[in-house]
């Protein structure tokens, strides 16, 4: 593995830093700018400010003061206050497929617990969840961009009566603390509340989808690590931190754009030049992880880079954990014979920066921790 490759995309060559060492570098690299990749994005104006305008999308000065402002309500308090919440959605989603012989675990588990604990964490109203969900899965489809811009606009319209409502009517979700969080006379703006809650709702549900559903193919996959989950609960945290490596559920970061000339692994990066951190091939780098193409739950030295690194360290890494150890541990209780379903095609994988399975089909077998009659 060449710890540093140049692509060509089209009339653009990109760099690709692959390497564990140089990934961890680049993404602590000041002279690497994600605001100017986002403001070469083709959209309209209000389009543009409506999505752009969050720590996902800026640099210093104005990323240091985003992340000061959202960690104020964005705290680990408030992530462990929704473990109830969480447990509560994973066995409603769960009641709906119980004695079904066959169900997509994405379609039915995967996808739609994060997107309601979002939700929840937002305070969208239940009433108005369908309408979000749809238009959230539209916009982060990459195979359907032709279709964004109408969609976009309207979630974003939505996404700014919600603020607009919840100003005038503060509550006690997530999206009215942020609302009222401050530092001195310092507070989010219009377009930066909005941009936070669509970042939210896009980057805060499809990593996490593709870690649970992911997640559960590998350790099904493979009898003996569902066996050994079930019978040692506490290897839960270590194995949610190997699935991450295993299978980044991004495979790479968003792009960047070099600001100034620097050196990375004995290659130096001109000026001016797109570059994308593969963090994929970092997790898998021999020089830190030992066996790296081995699935070991119990992995135990992990300083994987699935969440990244750096001021951009994913703000919602504790709450994904949290949902993924909440998901395997209601399976596990509810489903503890859960199976593949045989005769299912192979499976397919998506194939743009994110990496997950488009289907899970499983048979949700001994609900309740009984047997199948045909197991018996």
């Amino acid at each position: 593995m060449n710890e540093v490759e140049e692509i060509t995309r089209g009339d653009t060559t990109v760099v690709m830093v692959n390497g564990y060492d140089a990934a961890r570098q680049a993404l602590s690299e000041r002279s690497i700018s994600k605001q100017l990749d986002a403001a070469s994005m083709d959209l309209p104006g209000d389009l543009h400010t409506g999505t752009i305008r969050s720590v996902l999308f800026s640099d210093p000065p104005d990323h240091t003061r985003l992340r000061r402002l959202v960690s104020r309500a964005f705290t680990s308090q408030r992530i462990e206050s929704m473990r109830p919440h969480i447990e509560k959605a994973a066995h409603e989603l769960l009641d709906a497929i119980e004695g079904q012989d066959t169900v997509d675990l994405v379609e039915s588990f995967a996808l739609p617990l994060p997107f309601e604990v979002v939700s929840a964490l937002l305070g969208i109203p239940s009433s108005s969840r369908g309408e979000f969900r749809a238009w959230t899965e539209m916009v982060a489809d990459p195979a359907r961009r032709d279709e964004w811009t109408p969609h976009l606009a309207r979630l974003l319209d939505v996404i700014r009566e919600l603020v607009a409502d919840r100003r005038a009517h503060p509550g006690d979700g997530l999206l009215s603390e942020l609302i009222a969080a401050r530092d001195g006379e310092d507070r989010l703006s219009e377009d930066e509340l909005t941009s936070m809650v669509f970042v939210l709702l896009v980057a805060g549900t499809e990593t996490t989808i593709n870690l649970i559903g992911t997640g559960v193919f590998r350790l099904i996959e493979d009898r003996s690590r569902w066996e050994r989950l079930r019978s040692d609960p506490d290897l839960l945290p270590a194995a949610v931190e190997e699935l991450v490596r295993f299978d980044s559920p991004a495979t790479t970061t968003t792009s960047r754009v070099v600001t100034e000339a620097f050196e990375v692994a004995g290659h130096v990066v001109p000026a001016g030049s797109p570059l994308v951190v593969n963090l994929a091939a970092a997790n898998r780098d021999p020089s830190v992880f030992t066996d790296p193409d081995e699935l070991r739950l119990d992995r135990r030295h992990n300083p994987h880079l699935g969440f990244g690194h750096g001021i951009h360290y994913c703000v919602g890494a504790p709450l994904a954990r949290l949902e993924a150890r909440i998901a395997f541990e209601v399976l596990m209780e509810r489903f503890p014979h859960l199976d593949l379903e045989v005769s299912a095609p192979e499976p397919v994988w998506r194939e743009d920066f994110l990496r997950g399975l488009f289907t899970v089909p499983v048979r949700p077998r001994g609900g309740s921790g009984t047997p199948s009659p045909s197991e018996s």
